[in-house]
């Protein structure tokens, strides 16, 4: 163990570059710009993330907004409410056709989601239960590269069959992230082995409930708002970490699977699509913390010590506050946010949803105090807090959110394939020191 920890200081200490180094060389961390901005690396169709606007030459912040196939997601969630109708199926074959569908089209196309939801023979048994997970996105991403092996053309890149494997993709998620929660509940919790079958005719939002819960009963408000979550977070836009790494990784002409795996695992980190769950147990932190949950001072108090990394996990942050592009407002917060309502009402989180609201308030103020800078809510401050209210375990919350974005991930591998041309090559300067070789009997010379 000593060993291994001296090889690792190694390790760190031979990998650090001095931050002033990206300095002088004008290296856009993160693909960013100095001002916040993201580097163009890419032309889309797909989706157009709006939060801000650049004023002679000055970024000018905006309140956000989100754009599918340049139609309004906002417009896209209230048509769907006001029509009675869930939105997702909707929402996916205008991200892969670039049209909304008419009456019979949709019908024909949720149809088709609905029977290809069945996983290939004997997938389950042998891929999904034989080699449990106690983390749902590392049994995702593992079960999409087997899906490798159930394909009968995997390596074909035309368009027709790239669409085909996208569509059974998007179809599959929720059985597969499904099946891998039940089975992990088994084997690592120890619980009762509860297998549905996927249903064929309903709604992605109703068969993820039915997928996951027990009895396979739900409520109609619960699945309208598991819908609307699944509207919000289908697309945004080519540049966020998970969808690049799609385009990166398609760019190379490699399989679906692959490429689409790669997106799963990007999701999967904390600064991504993990961050849902962290916004909840920070939340159950300060809960526990501040007894007063309307003592506006206190609540500010204590996140003020969240930013300074006195309390929490340390790290500093609030989770769910900020985003890379968004400053002012994120749409998909507000709409989600607003959605809850009625079911907090319904499920008696109504007290803590107003907690949600207040901190969504007074973390901006109090990082604009403490940092100098501006930061609005996101979509993973509320995201977690539905989830909860709707009784899925966390270890589904990142996992819903890929079931959703996967149909994000999957336009834009088409997109890359039809329009791409060229592997995505950026450059890294070394800035190492040149050293000349020693022979092996010189090294350590004057050791004791």
């Amino acid at each position: 163990m000593a060993g291994e920890l001296d090889y690792a200081s190694r390790v760190v200490g031979n990998d650090y570059i001095e931050a002033e180094l990206y300095d002088r060389y004008n290296v856009k961390r993160g693909l960013r710009n100095a001002d916040g901005t993201g580097v163009l690396v890419g032309l889309t169709r797909i989706g157009d993330v709006h939060g801000y606007i650049i004023d002679e030459g000055e970024k000018v912040p905006v309140d956000g907004k989100l754009y599918y196939r340049g139609i309004d997601v906002e417009d896209l969630a209230a048509a769907a409410a006001r029509e009675g109708r869930y939105g997702f199926e909707e929402t996916v074959y205008l991200l892969m056709f670039g049209t909304l569908p008419d009456r019979e089209q949709l019908d024909a196309f949720s149809a088709l989601l609905g029977e290809k939801r069945i996983l290939p023979k004997n997938f389950a048994e042998d891929s999904i239960m034989k080699a449990p997970s106690r983390d749902i996105m590392n049994k995702l991403g593992r079960s999409v590269l087997t899906l490798y092996s159930y394909d009968d053309d995997p390596e074909n890149l035309s368009p027709e069959n790239v669409l085909r494997q996208c569509l059974e993709l998007i179809a599959r998620f929720p059985t597969i992230a499904a099946y891998s929660y039940m089975i992990k509940k088994h084997y690592y919790d120890h619980d009762s082995l509860i297998v549905h079958l996927p249903e064929t005719h309903t709604a992605s939002a109703e068969s993820i409930l039915a997928l996951i819960r027990p009895d396979q009963k739900f409520t109609r408000l619960e699945a309208e708002i598991l819908d609307l979550a699944l509207v919000l977070h289908a697309e945004h836009g080519g540049g966020n970490n998970s969808t690049f790494a799609v385009h990166l990784l398609s760019s190379a002409e490699t399989d679906t699977y692959a490429a689409i795996t790669a997106g799963i695992n990007s999701l999967k980190g904390f600064k991504h699509g993990g961050a849902n769950g962290k916004v909840v147990a920070m939340m159950d932190d300060l809960k526990n913390h501040v007894r007063d949950w309307e003592n506006e001072g206190a609540v500010a108090d204590y996140l003020e010590k969240i930013l300074a990394g006195e309390v929490y996990d340390g790290s500093g942050l609030i989770y769910g506050l900020g985003h890379a592009v968004y400053t002012i407002s994120d749409p998909r917060a507000r709409l989600l946010r607003d959605k809850a309502i009625a079911l907090a009402e319904l499920k008696g989180y109504s007290d803590e949803l107003n907690l949600y609201r207040l901190v969504e308030r007074l973390a901006p103020e109090v990082f604009r105090r403490v940092k100098g800078t501006d930061k609005c809510i996101n979509v993973d401050f509320y995201s977690g807090f539905v989830y909860k209210m709707l009784g899925i375990p966390p270890e589904l919350y990142t996992p819903i959110f890929a079931i959703s974005r996967v149909a994000g991930w999957c336009a834009h591998r088409m997109e890359e394939i039809v329009s791409g041309g060229r592997i995505i090559r950026p450059a890294y300067k070394c800035v190492q020191r040149r050293i000349p070789y020693e022979p092996l009997e010189r090294r350590g010379a004057g050791k004791n």
